[in-house]
């Protein structure tokens, strides 16, 4: 898969996973393979995306912000070049 599927304060969503994706958007599945149930997921809904792998994203930015609690900035990581 692409990534674990939580609410918006991080909690996870154990029964979604991301199981397809593309530039535009990412693709939920059930784990279980039984359909999505789309109440879980109605149009308003923010959800975060825990990826296992962010390079394309990672590359867009000179540095990272870190944050323990989603508001206060605790560090400042540089990106590195030339893997």
């Amino acid at each position: 898969g692409y990534g674990l599927v939580c609410d918006e304060k991080g909690v996870l969503l154990a029964d979604y996973w991301v199981s397809g994706a593309n530039q535009e958007h990412g693709i939920i599945s059930r784990r279980d393979g039984g359909p999505v149930r789309i109440e879980d997921f109605p149009i308003d809904r923010r959800l975060r995306i825990l990826p296992n792998h962010a390079c394309p994203t990672c590359a867009a930015f000179d540095e990272y912000l870190v944050t323990e609690d989603n508001e206060t900035v605790s560090g400042r990581w540089p990106r590195f070049n030339h893997w």
